[in-house]
This record gives structure tokens, sequence and C-alpha cells, in this order.
């Protein structure tokens, strides 16, 4: 068996396919590593298992196979020969096989048994470690497993076997004496066999005010965690009603408090839990930014962009935008992403707009230019929306017999197209993307909703305002303690309209505004 061959170089064994075992890591899925979600890229077959973040799947490359094997203490939807068959079978047909392990492939993962029983089948295997939950999570929770004062040693062990019976394959006597003289023991599966882990422990004179600490979850925006003593740590998360995954940390360094270790907890959206409701690809961006300051994010989209019927009006404007118009006036990142769209579509570039004015709705909509087409707009109103951009525009550019073309969706209010032509503006109004509800909210979504664990639900339009309550209410889904975030007047106008007046509203009037308007709201 090669288990440290490069996943880039080709198999060396007598199949033609492959089996990379790679660590998910220990929840968060930005802690797969990079030679992991490189392996995950490649793949035509994952097989995954219930602890690896499902997020990662979206990695994979498209029409990669994904094999739910569902491992879970007491759930196992494919029996470990099985597992290890199927990904023979699969590298066998000449396939690259991923075997996505939740934490680290060789800490308690059956990785050494696939690896063996693979490379037997004569199928090339590497092996990719991962970050394990061991070491993660009680970081995350604030919990160095060593420190240089109090603790040199750590011992992995399995609490998935009962200490308590005759042939226990865990040395509790030599354990013992490392924790009491000053070493950490991480349990992973142990949830259901602490008090029998603790008695094992305190049978061999581990004190029994010895600090313990109990992290459920542990990376992810939904961890949780007790800290006690072995006297008290089963009635601690009892108490508090934490179960698997979960990882037991007895020792010295369980009891530490010091500044700076509980940085995952103390982020200021940590523990709340918020849906976003922009489209499918704004949603991810949003989302990425929010998980940075610890909120559990949800995707809602509630509306879908889809092209016109007919881009002929709309071919016809930009063919001819040199020579027949002044000004060009884009009110979103959609407007911009579907003008590139069209420009590939004419075989044109940006040269296609030397010497015409550029008009931008937001800072968005500014960053959307020049990462799409290399522009940045001439003019941005001080207040993000259309009708503070016809205000400022009229108000600093004499717009008498200019000729305006105004791309933007087929639901946009006509508001911004009567102010500019009562300043004597030709407009030109037309429609580049429509937009559309969605069929139904996610499962997922849903289900939250329906067990009142939502804080915040996010809305950066009109659009996904009206749409986010007519699927909520299709659904008979109950939104009043949830609180709402809008992102503007325009938005907030809406949502009053709605008789769903939103708590906070973001100034200025853009993401960063209503991130830092949801902090706000959060804090209380």
């Amino acid at each position: 068996m090669n288990a440290q061959q490069d996943p880039s170089l080709p198999p060396s064994g007598k199949s033609q396919g492959r089996v990379i075992l790679v660590g998910a890591g220990p929840g968060d899925p930005k802690l797969i590593t990079v030679a992991g979600l490189d392996a995950l890229r490649q793949a035509d077959v994952v097989v995954y298992d219930a602890l690896a973040n499902p997020r990662l799947l979206a990695e994979a490359k498209p029409g990669a196979t994904l094999i739910d094997v569902g491992k879970r203490a007491k759930h196992h939807k494919m029996k470990q020969e099985d597992i290890n068959d199927l990904l023979a079978a699969e590298a066998g047909k000449g396939r690259v096989v991923v075997r996505l392990k939740g934490g680290d492939p060789y800490l308690f993962g059956r990785g050494a048994e696939e690896a063996e029983h693979v490379a037997r089948s004569g199928v090339a295997v590497t092996v990719l470690p991962g970050v394990t939950a061991g070491v993660a999570a009680p970081a995350a929770a604030g919990i160095p497993v060593t420190h240089r004062q109090i603790a040199s040693t750590v011992t992995f062990v399995t609490g998935h076997e009962d200490p308590a019976k005759d042939q226990t394959s865990v040395d509790y006597r030599g354990l013992s004496l490392l924790i009491r003289a000053g070493g950490t023991a991480c349990f992973y599966m142990g949830v259901g066999r602490i008090a029998s882990i603790v008695e094992a422990l305190t049978q061999h004179e581990v004190a029994r005010d010895t600090p313990a600490a109990v992290v459920q979850w542990g990376t992810l925006p939904r961890q949780r965690s007790v800290r006690g003593t072995l006297a008290t740590i089963a009635s601690d998360l009892e108490r508090a009603g934490l179960a698997s995954p979960a990882i037991i940390v007895v020792g010295l360094t369980a009891g530490l408090d010091l500044p700076g270790l509980d940085f995952f907890t103390a982020r200021p959206l940590f523990g709340q839990r918020i849906i976003v409701t922009r489209t499918r690809d704004q949603a991810s961006q949003l989302r990425e930014q929010l998980e940075a300051l610890g909120a559990d994010v949800l995707e809602a989209p509630t509306i879908e962009i889809r092209p016109p019927d007919s881009y002929r009006q709309v071919d016809a404007a930009i063919n001819a935008i040199h020579a027949d118009y002044d000004w060009l006036m884009l009110t979103s990142p959609n407007g911009v992403a579907a003008l590139r769209e069209r420009l590939d579509a004419l075989n044109l570039d940006a040269r296609c707009f030397a010497g015409l004015h550029i008009a931008a709705v937001g800072d968005a909509t500014q960053d959307a230019l020049r990462r799409e087409l290399g522009l940045c707009a001439d003019f941005v109103p001080e207040h993000f929306s259309a009708e503070a951009m016809a205000a400022e525009l009229v108000e600093q550019h004499d717009l008498r017999d200019q000729r305006v073309l105004l791309l933007r969706a087929d639901i946009a209010r006509p508001q911004l197209v009567d102010l500019l032509k009562d300043a004597g503006a030709a407009v030109t109004d037309l429609s580049i993307y429509e937009t559309h509800r969605v069929a139904k909210l996610s499962d997922e979504v849903a289900e939250a909703l329906r067990e009142a664990s939502v804080d915040w639900v996010t809305f950066t339009s009109s659009s996904t305002a009206r749409y986010f309550f007519e699927l909520a209410d299709e659904a008979s889904l109950d939104v009043e303690r949830v609180s709402l975030a809008s992102i503007g007047p325009i938005t907030t106008q809406t949502l009053r309209d709605l008789k769903r007046p939103p708590d906070v509203e973001a100034s200025p009037h853009n993401i960063a505004g209503l991130i830092d308007a949801l902090v706000r709201g959060a804090a209380g």
C-alpha cells in the first residue's frame, strides 16, 4: 500500500482507478485541508459519512457520483465491510474515488481498514490527514489540549466501548496516571457512557475535582459546551441537554479560563441563526461574511434570475450604445452580470462604452462593474436607491436632452424613469433579466421555522420580502417571533406594507450596513 502517494500523480496499482481517503475535518467546512479539497474536486465518486459537512459536497465536480454511507454510532446505512468493497469496486472501474471522512481518517475512523482492503484489491491508495475534533472542538470552546506550564501530554481515547466491562481495551490505569501527572485526555464518542468513564477514572485515583468539559458540534455555529469537574460533568451535560457528536475533555486544561482563548464563541453573531433570502449566488457571499462573525446561516433564496423571452431590444441597444446614448444606468449586480453575458454573446467588450457616462446604484453594483467588466462608474449616489440616484444625478448634472439607457429587472419600479424624464432626459428602459419567485422554501428552512429556531431573516430587496412571506404563508410557517433586518428604506416600506416592520435597517444601505445592523440588533 502506498499511503503517501501524491493524489495528482497517476495511480501506481494494478487498477487505473484510485482511492483517496480524505479527512473532512471536525465540522467547519473551511477546516478541510487544501490537499483534501483538491482531491474532492478531482473525484468521480465521493463516498461520505454523516460527520462530513454536507456543504463540502458542493465542491465535487459536476456529474460526480455522491454516495451516502451515513456512518454514525448505532445508525449505519452501510456495514463497514460493504463500504470497503464499494471503494474497491468503484476504483476498479477506473474512477477516482474520494472517501470523505469526518475528522481524520486514521483517528477512530477505521481508515486503516479501508486502505488495507483497497490496497489488497490492487487499487492505489492515498491518505490525506484531516484536522481532528479532539484538538479542534476543545480549541473552539477555549480549551487548549496542551499548555507548557500544566499539560505536556494529550491522549485520544475512544469512548465507544463501555469502560466498565471486564475486557476493555483502554488502559484506564495508565490513562489515569497521565491525567494525574497533568496530562489531558480527549474522549471520542463517549457521551452516552460518560458516567462509566468517570467511574473508571475515579476508581484509578483521578481526583473527582479534576476539571472536565464536553463540547458538542465543535467548530460549528451550533457549538455548545459545558465545563465542570469529574464529580459534576455527567449532570452538567444532562442539564444542558448536550448529546453526540461531542468530545469529552478531562484534565487541568479543561479548567483554564484565560483571555483570548474563547475566541470562537466571543464573535458578535455566535449563536444567532439567520435566514438569507437573496438569490443563491448572492446568498453565498453574504453567508460567508455572517458565518465569519459566528452566525448559523440558512440560505432561503426567494427569487431566481432568468433571461427575458427575447434579447432583441437589449442587443440592439448595446450594439448602438456608443452612437445612441449618453448615459448607461445599472441598478444591481444582477444587471451587470447580465450585461456581461450579452457582451460575450455579441462578441463585444468594455471598449463599446468609451465616452459613455455610467451610473450605478450602490457600491455592490459598482463592485460588480469593476469585477465583471473592469469599469468604474462615473456616478454612484450617496444613498443607495433608484430614486436617490435620480435625485442626486439631476442635482449634479444637466440631463436635458441626455439619452439614457436603463438596463434592469422586469419588476423594477417606475419612479426612476419618471424622475429622469421630468429632468428632460430621453429614457430607454429595458429588462435585461427577469426576477421570478421560487416554488417553495427549502425543507431545511421550513423545518427551522417550524422549530422556532430562527433568530433573524434578512431582506435585500422588496421582492425578497414579498416572496418570502408569500412562501411562508403558503407553507403555514409562523414567522411572528423572528426578527427582521432590512437593507434600506424601500425594502423597509415594503415590509411595513406587509404589516411586518423590520427590527433593524441597514445604514448605509448596503451589505456591510446590513451586517452592522444585525450585530447591533443581536447585542440587544
